[in-house]
Order: C-alpha cells, then structure tokens, then sequence
C-alpha cells in the first residue's frame, strides 16, 4: 500500500498535468499542538505528498532554518516514538496521502531498525529519506525497509556524476529526490536550465518520477521547477513562517499553523503546467 499510494499520487497529478506539491515540515515544531494542527491541515491546503522530518540534535545537511524547526521540536519534548505517532493520526485523516519520514539514521538506529520499521508501517507511513545514509550502507536500513514494502528514496546532488548516479539509485523506490543546490537547506536557488538538465539525467537512469527541493521558495519557484520536474518539495519556506510566528521563547501565536497553511495554498498555485 505505501508504495501504491506513492506510484497512485504521481499518475494523477501527470493526468492533471501538473508537478506535484510535497511539503517538509519538522514534526513538533514548535510544539506538538501547533505542529499536528499544521501537518494535518497540508493536504487541504494542498499538499499532494508530506516530508515529516524527525528532529535529531545534529542535522549536518540542513541549513539554520530547519536546524533551529528541529531544535525547537526537541526542546518541546519531540521523539521518534512521538513522532510516530503523529503519522499513525495523519494517516488516520488522510488515507489516500503520500507520507514520508526524512531525517539522519542515529535516531532510527537507537530505536532499532525492525521495530522502527515495523511501527512507521503500522503508522501508515509510505517512505524515508535519510540523508546520511549513502547506498554502500543499504543494508542498514534501505534493503531492510523496501523488504517490507516501504519506499527508500534517494538523493541526487549536483555533484552526482553519471559514473556514480546508477550506484545512488540501484535501490532507491518511490522517487527520486533531486537536491538542486550544492549545499544545505534554505540557501539560494537553481537555475530552470540546471534542472532541466538534472531531470534529463536521472530519467535516463531511472523511471521513478523525479522530484526536485531545496531553494524552492514561492509560487514562482514552484512553477519553474515544475515544468521539468514530476514534482517539486518546499521546506525552508514553510518553516520560515513558523518561526516568524513564535516568540523569543518558541511558544507559537494562535494562527502560526494557519499562517503557514496560507503559504502552501499560494505555493500551489504554481503546480499547473
């Protein structure tokens, strides 16, 4: 099932003839109230897929935005377990939406890799990302997760060379994530033409639908990239106006969930082709 509801979202949006929108959020950023209230609101606002990031202490690939969504989280008393919890309701609202979990592996080893995958299966979960696992580590978790059914996918950078790029994607399931910018989340933005032709490249090597993220800001960003791209990921942005919508203390303001909501109905705006 997760990979049918995976496979089923591309195909409708390719029938609609528009990318599809996925968000990345921070699960309990900045408390577990708003962050639920916000996660459970994306497909309305609509969010065609869901990234759920699992805070973890040391997030080495992630620019100070969603470095400072994590440590908020955490210091709101987010966990794995919690976490998890949060996809079981998600998925109780939303049957039908792709959801994935992005994160690093330190937190997913601790809990335990089985019992991990056994309950983000039971919670209804459809995907990981981990983003410092590269595919000489597929047996740590990659082959462990796609045995069960749930998708494993990978991370194309600018830097993936065609001698390298069937090595990444030999296992990958889902889609593939084109990372657009060498770099960490949240800081500048690519070019339509540096997409366009990463898009060429990874569909020559793979048939999984190709998604691009990172310096995807606006409607405007969305609309670029989704013109080459089967889909496109906006994280940064979204969690920028969470944390403009806190305190000093991190205590968020009644309508900061709403606030982001708004920006995820403007981003999709910018889907059609």
């Amino acid at each position: 099932m997760a990979l049918d509801r995976i496979s089923q979202c591309f195909s409708a949006c390719r029938d609609e003839n528009r990318a599809a929108l996925g968000i990345f959020i921070s699960a309990g950023d900045p408390n577990p109230e708003t962050s639920e209230e916000l996660l459970l609101g994306l497909p309305d606002a609509g969010a065609d897929f869901v990234e759920l990031g699992m805070p973890f202490s040391d997030p080495m690939a992630d620019g100070p935005v969603i470095q400072a969504a994590s440590l908020r989280a955490i210091k709101a008393g987010m966990t794995l377990d919690k976490v998890l919890k949060m996809a079981a309701r998600f998925r109780h609202r939303h049957p039908d939406v792709p959801l994935i979990l992005m994160g690093y592996y330190n937190p997913v080893y601790i809990y335990g890799v089985d019992q991990f995958l056994d309950d983000a299966m039971t919670a209804g979960v459809d995907g990981l990302i981990m983003v410092d696992l590269p595919p000489e580590e597929d047996d740590e978790l990659c082959l462990p997760a796609t045995e069960k059914g749930m998708a494993f996918i990978r991370l194309i950078t600018p830097t993936t060379n065609d001698k390298r790029l069937p090595t990444v994607i030999h296992n990958a399931s889902g889609f593939v994530y084109y990372v657009s910018i060498t770099g960490i989340t949240g800081t500048g933005s690519a070019s339509a033409d540096s997409i366009a032709n990463a898009m060429a490249r990874i569909r020559k090597a793979s048939d999984l639908p190709a998604v691009v993220g990172f310096g995807i800001k606006d409607a405007d960003d969305v609309r670029e990239a989704g013109r080459h791209a089967d889909g496109v990921v906006v994280g940064s942005a979204v969690v920028s106006i969470i944390a403009e919508h806190c305190d000093a203390n991190g205590k968020a303001e009644p309508d900061t969930a709403r606030k982001a909501l708004d920006l995820v109905k403007q981003l999709k705006t910018g889907t059609p082709r």
